[in-house]
């Protein structure tokens, strides 16, 4: 491995030598884009036959032959400063993150390659599974204040203890719950501190009142996306789309791995998961849905996964929602934009209860009481085990990192948030 990593820094030290020597990208001409691509094209190339043969030797030095726990970003950092020309660094980062997306050189698809290759080996992928299983440090920071207040808020989240359940309240206002990196982080604390509190026993997500005017007074759970975040170039690979998916959401379908746990009752701490969806549930508070053990929807609400008019990948929905709703309506709402009306007979495919909005407080609270049974617990983990397995998830992860890290960058993609993003909210889609 020594001869054929001197031989990728070097070639992505030309590379790098070359883009600094051409205008910034969207001032490039046609020409200079081809020289452009053709460079990068050769070196990604190299990073990927690297890879082919060297993954599992990479990850085991990065994390000291698997003792260490470095989740997505962190093992991003680590490979950058550790192998020269295998993944940008941080400092390259900080540069493309000035940038709106459309005036990026796309350092990000080369994270797509290395956790493509990572999340598919047999050896490093589980691991690396496993590591984001794991609580933020920050809700280990935060854990014992919840425990004995009942109540953490985090920004864009606030979790509230009553009984034994733990509520948690999407409140980012400004944008009708639209997830952005800041979210992200906000959201995977508030399951975390859900899941290591022991006096919880059942937990509930549900979208806080808007002060948008055309939603003021009302619940709303979640616009998906944030797309003028994507334009501005502030929804990242790893930060946003991979923690995503391997982090709060994989915890409220798997749960927390604690360490002090003992191994033979498994380290994983698991509580069932109510969603209540008032107004919408577009794209990933659409995706959301799959992962719960019991949804709840007002009759005048709707969901739906625009990927088709976003261009990227909806998170694992491709994955969860044939296996949910069937294929035939999978492809109606992934590939053309269906959105499905909560008093639509298919419906029911994807919520288990529809109320009308007066009645939906009442039926949140049975439903929560209903999940505290003795025997709930061990059945979610055998009816989950049978939905998903860990292994068909991670082979899936491992293209949507690759592909969902071009399509980030793709024209199409570019243009069309751009023009979403100027458009008013409640219309974006």
């Amino acid at each position: 491995m020594a001869h054929a990593r001197v031989a990728l820094a070097e070639a992505a030290a030309r590379t790098e030598k070359l883009l600094a020597t051409l205008p910034v990208p969207e001032q490039r001409t046609a020409e200079q884009r081809a020289t452009a691509a053709a460079a990068v094209d050769a070196t990604r190339d190299l990073r990927a036959a690297f890879l082919d043969v060297h993954t599992d030797a990479v990850y085991d030095e990065l994390t000291e032959g698997r003792t260490r726990h470095l989740r997505v970003a962190e093992l991003a950092r680590a490979a950058a400063a550790g192998f020269p020309g295998l993944v940008p660094t941080e400092e390259q980062l900080a540069i493309e993150r000035t940038r709106i997306q459309a005036a990026k050189e796309g350092l990000e698809i080369d994270q797509g390659i290395f956790f493509r290759q990572v999340l598919a080996s047999p050896q490093a992928g589980p691991h690396l599974m496993e590591t984001m299983l794991r609580p933020t440090p920050r809700a280990l920071d935060l854990l014992a204040g919840f425990s004995a207040t009942g109540r953490a808020d985090l920004g864009s989240v606030v979790l509230e203890r009553t009984g034994a359940a733990a509520r948690l309240t999407m409140v980012r206002d400004d944008c009708l719950n639209a997830e952005d990196n800041r979210q992200i982080d906000d959201i995977e604390t508030a399951v975390d501190l859900a899941l290591l509190d022991p006096a919880v026993e059942v937990c509930l997500l549900r979208g806080g009142v808007m002060t948008h005017p055309r939603y003021r007074g009302r619940r709303v759970f979640s616009a998906g996306i944030n797309l003028k975040s994507l334009h501005g170039g502030g929804i990242s690979l790893t930060d946003f789309l991979l923690r995503r998916e391997l982090g709060y959401i994989h915890k409220i379908l798997r749960g927390v791995l604690v360490e002090e746990r003992a191994a033979w009752r498994g380290r994983t701490v698991e509580k069932p998961w109510v969603a209540a969806v008032d107004a919408f549930a577009i794209g990933g508070g659409a995706q959301l849905l799959l992962v719960f053990d019991h949804v709840l929807a007002a009759s005048d609400s709707f969901f739906s996964l625009p990927a088709a008019e976003e261009g990227i990948i909806p998170g694992a929905s491709n994955f969860r929602l044939s296996r949910a709703a069937g294929n035939r309506l999978a492809r109606q709402v992934i590939l053309e934009g269906r959105r499905v009306w909560a008093t639509e007979p298919e419906a029911r495919l994807l919520v288990d209860e529809v109320h009308e909005s007066a009645a939906l407080d009442d039926a949140i609270e049975r439903s929560v009481e209903r999940l505290r049974g003795a025997a709930v617990l061990a059945n979610r983990r055998m009816l989950n085990l049978s939905a998903e397995s860990m292994v068909e998830f991670r082979y899936y992860m491992a293209e949507f990192a690759f592909q969902q890290a071009l399509r980030l960058y793709s024209s199409d993609v570019i243009d069309k948030v751009g023009r979403f993003s100027a458009a008013k909210p409640e219309t974006a889609r």
